[in-house]
């Protein structure tokens, strides 16, 4: 059972918005994703963003403190802080979970785990919605080879976990905790000994997902990469699930990476959200950092409002809509649920008004 429906999507729990797109309104996002910093602590095997150099930039806090609430009186209803680097690297992270909070909008962080500390840990999980761990081996040698760190960054995630979990229960916090595995040739044979070490720590899930491949990643090794006899993996890991702990196979999403093609013939789902780099640059999409047909502005520059309503955020839809060709696009994006979702709202099948 995947309760936070992970591997879907939730576009239906949004009617309003919803039903503005279909009327051809000009919606503000509902998602929203956001690098607070560029450089990271760990160069991982299979990072889609590599090509994006790691450079030690970073958003303003004084700029998130206008932005967030502008975002939240625009009607923006969650932000997650990951990106091109490790969030936790920027000196104001927590504060900007809190700001986030106070602006209205649900915050999220995907992580590496190294840097949520104590201290940062108390302040998040008062703040925060969910907060996923990027962890992609079940033992430090199998995690040190793919997240290309020391080994002893292990023993401190873990170690960080387990006094954020109990933190969390002791007050009594709603944000949920949970560890992620990108599936690959390297770690699937730990998959069963991470589901054992999650459970026992008392996180909320465990999440394994297929790679994806990003076009303009500097990594081609897993490009190839084709899943298949996973029975006694999935099993194992499953058999550790229990009433307040789930092990999450995206297996919907592995179907869709071993197929590699989509059924839909244009990107619907770019009013839905958006990303923002360290830079302060707002793209229509994060397969295409670095395009111009898809960098509607920037937020050191401009209002969002501003950004969002621009001749140039109107002419980068013009381009989806007209000449993308998705079958260059990234299998199994962030938005492929959603657009599969949306392709049928607008084409639907026969019969439809018997309900």
């Amino acid at each position: 059972m995947d309760k936070f429906k992970i591997d879907s999507h939730k576009l239906n729990y949004h009617p309003r918005r919803l039903a503005d797109w279909m009327d051809g309104k000009n919606i503000y996002p509902l998602y929203m994703e956001l690098s607070p910093i560029g450089s990271c602590n760990h160069r991982c095997t299979f990072c889609g963003l590599d090509f994006m150099g790691y450079k030690p930039v970073r958003l303003e806090t004084e700029r998130m403190r206008t932005l967030l609430p502008e975002l939240g009186r625009l009607g923006v209803k969650s932000i997650m802080y990951a990106g091109e680097g490790e969030p936790f690297l920027h000196k104001d992270m927590a504060e900007i979970a809190e700001m986030t909070k106070a602006a209205g909008i649900d915050a999220a962080f995907t992580t590496n785990g190294v840097l949520l500390k104590p201290r940062t840990a108390e302040r998040v999980l008062r703040s925060a919605s969910w907060i996923k761990i990027s962890c992609n081996g079940g033992d430090a040698e199998s995690h040190s080879r793919i997240h290309r760190c020391p080994e002893g960054d292990f023993d401190k995630i873990f170690s960080n976990l387990r006094y954020a979990v109990d933190y969390k229960r002791k007050n009594a916090l709603s944000c949920a905790i949970g560890v992620q595995l990108v599936l690959l040739p390297e770690n699937i044979h730990t998959v069963v000994s991470l589901a054992q070490l999650c459970a026992e720590i008392g996180v909320d899930y465990l999440v394994v997902k297929p790679f994806s491949q990003h076009t303009q990643s500097l990594n081609r090794q897993y490009h190839d990469l084709h899943y298949s006899a996973l029975d006694d993996v999935i099993a194992g890991a499953t058999a550790c699930a229990r009433d307040d702990f789930q092990v999450i196979f995206r297996l919907d999403t592995i179907r869709k990476w071993n197929e590699g093609e989509k059924p839909y013939p244009k990107c619907l789902a770019l009013p839905f959200w958006s990303y923002i780099d360290s830079h302060g640059n707002v793209w229509g999409c994060s397969m295409f950092l670095g395009h111009d047909e898809f960098l509607y502005g920037n937020i050191n520059e401009n209002s969002f409002e501003e950004i969002w309503n621009s001749e140039k955020r109107k002419k980068s839809l013009r381009y989806v809509a007209e000449k993308l060709n998705i079958g260059e696009c990234r299998i199994n994006c962030r938005m492929d649920a959603a657009n599969r979702y949306l392709t049928d709202l607008i084409h639907p099948p026969e019969h439809v008004n018997f309900i």
